[in-house]
């Protein structure tokens, strides 16, 4: 996994390598074993590398024979002996053991289409200058980033979007349109970034810049298929059939290999898959990896010991309290490069920490199986609402949002009048294709109330539904309901936050490599063509998997609720207690002197959220929501805007 970066001069022009040298200084942090740079011909590319495939030979960027190709690559192809062997039958000739070489090898071969024999995770550049033409492309769920922006008759690329900001023309203008999506759905809309003129190349996307014409092509769609044939316990064991291939895939390293173990089932199916595979090989015994708080509302330690202690597996736990959290945070917010509404990438970015120091590049980790196997509350939260509006007048049906999120004490005290506004169980709602979110985002919405007189005048005409409708597929009204779920939950909050911004950015941070035996295609597309039945069995969530699972891990960890990850958001700031806040930052990036110099909040509101969250009376998910969406744009307009030309 590593770093990468590019500048293409369309007339021809020398692109400065002191450039492409500070464009992947920006991202060294993901790749510090080695530094590239090949800069001919009006183009350049670049490459931070780390090392974890052929450690001597796998150096980048990397030129095909005749010096036509030349590739930068950040990711894995996990199936990439397999297809070695198949271009060797066909006479290509190999002078390394990596995967980059069989990737540029197979783009020799078949072009543009090689990315659909793909088992991997990836963005990778290809520049050909014979037809003076480059390729780029991003694996089919998002697991690794890749950014662009095309100006002044040149093309540029990275890994992150700091890197872009290297090129000095290039302005730092703050997209509210961009702002206002991130405040409904977490995350930006793809292709749109924080940044007017710097895009985010879409999941399953490969793109072609050719002269200054660009074309974004989609490679892979994430949509039903036919139904999988079988019983459910013959689909059981092609499930874990499956996951015991990807999870051998995701073994092939020459650096040691270790797994997150949070406690829940995913993590403790994918420890008990690795585990598995590494005794069969002969490995010595698995490293795992938790994090677990200080605080006991959100603590799951006890569980994590159990999973351990079942599975025998050397396990190491990180303890994370207030303090760490808040110390930690604006650094997340540097690699995120985007507003965070929740701290739990800051833990996260603790425990990668804490993994490179004890000397592993890689981790396996259970990303992935929420979302493809209907593990979320939000799916069941569905079901009920769907339930409880064939009969709005029961009393009795509403009662179970109630035990659906105990650990929301606000929605607890609710009326139920309120619960059927909150929860959108009118006739009009029923038919929205995007029912089964429409509480969540209409939540997170409500925290742009907190935006300036200003900004809430430019984002008045900005509608992020059309904006997120606009890329859904043509059939997407058409699918099942938990279909349609599952696939705003795999298509924008998978690869816009949890992949990123509490994977890829924050273990990247330390270059660790993350790596998802549930996000195989393989495993996805199977899992999307199993009925809804299979996966959310009345309120059972995951049954398929759970059923799969049985032989594997301890029966108490199989028949647990799903337990979100959560981590303490403005008590991490603020103790309740009346008092300053935990950290000096914090105080002055929320003053009204610093909130009025960006423009993005208004001071006045501002200040009393704040002053709720020293006296501990937020109230509940969206004031959390709140503190931590304006404190983090705060860092991020400190962090990557200041002193520099404000939106248009």
């Amino acid at each position: 996994m590593c770093g990468i970066a590019g500048v293409i001069r369309w007339d021809g022009g020398v692109v400065d390598r002191e450039l492409l040298a500070r464009m992947i200084a920006r991202v060294r942090h993901r790749g510090p074993d080695a530094i590239g740079i090949h800069s001919e011909g009006g183009a350049g590319l670049a490459h931070a590398r780390l090392s974890i495939i052929d450690i001597e030979g796998g150096c980048q960027p990397m030129a095909s024979e005749d010096g036509a190709l030349h590739i930068t690559f950040n990711g894995e192809v996990f199936n990439y002996l397999e297809l070695r062997e198949e271009l060797l039958r066909k006479g290509r000739r190999f002078s390394t053991r990596s995967d980059t070489e069989v990737l540029l090898r197979l783009y020799e071969e078949e072009g543009e289409e090689c990315v659909r024999r793909l088992n991997g995770q990836w963005a990778f550049a290809v520049w050909d200058a014979r037809r003076r033409r480059l390729f780029l492309s991003r694996d089919r769920l998002g697991v690794r980033p890749l950014f662009y922006t095309a100006s002044g008759g040149g093309f540029s690329f990275a890994s992150e979007i700091k890197s872009l900001l290297e090129e000095p023309d290039l302005p730092r203008r703050l997209d509210l349109r961009a702002l206002a999506q991130v405040f409904t759905f977490w995350v930006t809309v793809p292709p749109a970034t924080l940044f007017q003129g710097i895009h985010e190349l879409p999941p399953g996307c490969s793109l072609v810049a050719d002269g200054e014409r660009v074309t974004v092509l989609r490679h892979w769609e994430l949509e039903p298929s036919s139904p999988a044939p079988g019983s459910e316990d013959e689909r059981a064991a092609r499930l874990l059939e499956l996951l015991r291939d990807a999870t051998r895939l995701r073994l092939r390293s020459d650096v040691p290999v270790g797994a997150y173990l949070s406690g829940g089932l995913d993590s403790t199916v994918t420890a008990a898959l690795v585990d598995a595979e590494r005794k069969r090989a002969g490995a010595d015994g698995l490293r795992t990896f938790s994090v677990s708080f200080s605080d006991p509302e959100f603590d799951e330690s006890s569980w994590q010991r159990l999973a351990a202690t079942s599975l025998g597996v050397d396990h190491v736990d990180i303890r994370c309290d207030h303090a760490a959290i808040a110390e930690a945070f604006p650094a997340v917010v540097w690699h995120a490069e985007r507003p965070l509404l929740r701290t739990a990438p800051a833990p996260l970015y603790l425990l990668s920490r804490a993994v490179r120091e004890r000397g592993f590049k890689v981790v396996v980790t259970g990303e992935g199986a929420d979302e493809v196997l209907g593990g979320y509350d939000i799916f069941k939260e569905m079901k009920i609402r769907r339930f409880w509006s064939a009969q709005p007048a029961s009393r009795m049906r509403p009662l179970l949002l109630r035990r659906l999120y105990p650990y929301l004490t606000n929605l607890q005290r609710q009326p139920t009048e309120y619960l059927k506004a909150f929860f959108h169980i009118r006739p009009e709602d029923l038919a929205d294709p995007c029912f089964s979110h429409l509480p969540r985002w209409e939540m997170t919405a409500m925290t742009q109330a907190f935006f300036s007189d200003e900004v809430q005048a430019s984002v008045r005409s900005v509608d992020p539904y059309a904006d997120l409708g606009a890329t859904l597929p043509s059939r997407f009204a058409d699918w099942e309901d938990l279909t349609r779920a599952q696939y705003l939950e795999s298509a924008f909050l998978l690869p816009g936050y949890i992949l990123s911004s509490q994977g890829d950015r924050v273990s990247m941070a330390h270059a660790v490599e993350g790596r998802f035996p549930f996000l195989d295609y393989r495993v996805v597309e199977f899992a999307f063509s199993l009925p809804p039945r299979l996966k959310l069995k009345a309120l059972t969530e995951k049954y398929l998997l759970k059923r799969a699972a049985k032989s594997l891990i301890p029966e108490e960890i199989r028949r647990r609720s799903k337990q979100p990850f959560r981590a303490p958001d403005a008590l991490s700031f603020f103790d309740g207690t009346g008092g300053a806040a935990r950290a000096g930052w914090v105080e002055t990036l929320l003053s009204a002197p610093r909130i009025r110099e960006h423009g993005v909040f208004d001071p006045n509101r501002v200040e009393l959220l704040v002053r709720k969250a020293r006296s501990g009376r937020l109230i509940g998910v969206k004031d959390n929501m709140a503190l931590v969406g304006v404190l983090s744009t705060q860092l991020l307009l400190e962090q990557m805007f200041k002193h520099v030309e404000r939106w248009s």
